[in-house]
């Protein structure tokens, strides 16, 4: 049994197979809620994303005063949480009222300096607001692998909404298969010699081994060299 980082405990993970794939999580989401509410076992499932990029919205420009206007918010927000949580050990109302809206008045002073300071420290580098989320490029829909079939069933018998748009799977690279070796032609009686495969380099191993193949090679030629020389030296009639 595997534990995640949280402390809980981690069911092995499950085979599954790729049932449709989205450009968007909505469209993914909707796929498995199909199935949930068909009464598949959403439990087996997953989705996937793929291709992650980084997106940064632009939302404004950002100055000096705004920055501290945006400070003056949360200090506001951040002082009344803080007065209401000692507003409860006072005795009256009054100064219930009074410790609230002088921790507010407080909270937006030092908000306030605290986004002007900060963003006047930057220099004029960044005089503009934004928003970053993480996005996939595709969203792969997951189930089990014995259950792949009555999944696509449900999912194709459901409603698919207008804006629903499914996205093809990129075909995988299959494994490297060797190149077909042509016989050599026979000229003359004699068989051609043929090329022979050396192996890649890349250890000591493989540099001896060609070594060893060039040096037979060589015999060979030698060896088909000397009996010509022996039949042309023979009697003549």
């Amino acid at each position: 049994m595997q534990y995640s980082p949280a402390g809980g405990p981690v069911s092995p993970a499950a085979d599954r197979r790729l049932l449709v794939s989205y450009d968007n999580y909505t469209a993914a989401q909707r796929a498995v809620d199909t199935l949930s509410d068909a009464g598949f076992p959403v439990e087996n499932s997953a989705i996937v994303g793929s291709d992650l990029r980084l997106e940064e919205t632009v939302t404004g420009r950002l100055t000096n005063g705004r920055a501290a206007l945006s400070g003056l918010i949360t200090g506001a927000v951040f002082g009344l949480v803080v007065g209401l949580f000692l507003g409860l050990f006072t005795s009256t109302t009054t100064s219930f009222i009074g410790l609230v809206l002088w921790s507010i008045l407080w909270g937006a002073i030092a908000g306030a300096a605290f986004g002007f300071t900060s963003h006047a420290f930057t220099g004029g580098t960044r005089d503009f607001s934004s928003r970053s989320s993480i996005v996939a490029g595709r969203y792969d829909v997951l189930v089990a692998s014995p259950m792949l079939d009555q999944a696509q069933a449900l999912l194709q018998g459901g409603v698919q909404p207008a804006d629903t748009v499914v996205v093809e799977r990129p075909p995988s690279a299959g494994p490297a298969t060797a190149s077909p070796v042509t016989a050599s032609p026979v000229i003359g009686g004699d068989t051609a010699p043929q090329a022979t495969a050396y192996p890649e380099p890349g250890s000591r191993a493989d540099e001896i081994r060609a070594d060893e193949i060039r040096a037979e090679e060589a015999r060979a030629e030698e060896a088909g060299d000397a009996g010509r020389t022996g039949a042309s030296r023979g009697p003549r009639l």
